[in-house]
């Protein structure tokens, strides 16, 4: 399977996105006193900041571009505004679902704990961090895997984090429950997804 092996801050740098607001953690180098002219970028065409914004987005999710294309296809045909869309069906993955619920630290991680089998969707284990969740089900660790020194880690030090109002979470039980499809507005992330549909509509 194709792996972008690029440095977590080097491509955020990029980008123009910042490791903590991904939940990475720790000392980064996105700012240096290091040739101060390298930071002065110049004006970018109308091309240049639609690519920008599908490789952000691209990157915070952990997705490649073959996988990206059939998102927006697979948005394009739904009913209602295809940006918006594509937005949702991110946020719907599994694994952003543990990200958002606090089993994972980083969308990364999250990845791993769902290819390792860890979580279950009504009762059924899914190892498969691309799977969509839909209103009604119910996303849990799976029973042995609730002891998981990670998990019991991460839980605690995201105790403060709220999950996104489409997710029910009951933390005393490690039980979430899909209560709605993700509206745009529940996304809070500065990405300006109109400039990828327009990308793609060339």
């Amino acid at each position: 399977m194709a792996k972008n092996t690029q440095p977590i801050v080097k491509r955020a740098k990029a980008l123009g996105v910042t490791p903590a607001s991904m939940g990475y953690t720790g000392k980064t180098k996105m700012d240096t006193i290091r040739n101060p002219k390298a930071n002065v970028r110049r004006k970018q065409s109308e091309y240049g900041m639609q690519l920008n914004e599908k490789q952000k987005v691209k990157f915070i999710y952990g997705v490649l571009e073959k996988q990206f294309h059939s998102y927006y296809l697979k948005a394009a045909q739904m009913p209602g505004v295809t940006g918006a869309n594509l937005m949702s069906l991110l946020e719907r993955r599994l694994d952003n679902v543990v990200f958002r619920l606090g089993f994972a630290m980083t969308r990364r991680e999250a990845r791993q704990l769902v290819n390792h089998g860890h979580f279950t969707v009504n009762g059924r284990k899914v190892n498969i961090p691309s799977f969509q969740v839909k209103p009604g089900m119910v996303i849990t660790p799976k029973e042995s895997s609730r002891g998981l020194e990670k998990i019991k880690a991460n839980t605690e030090a995201n105790a403060y984090r709220q999950p996104p109002k489409w997710l029910e979470y009951d933390a005393a039980n490690m039980i979430a429950k899909v209560v709605a499809v993700p509206a745009r507005e529940d996304i809070d992330m500065p990405i300006e997804e109109h400039l990828i549909v327009e990308l793609y509509s060339k």
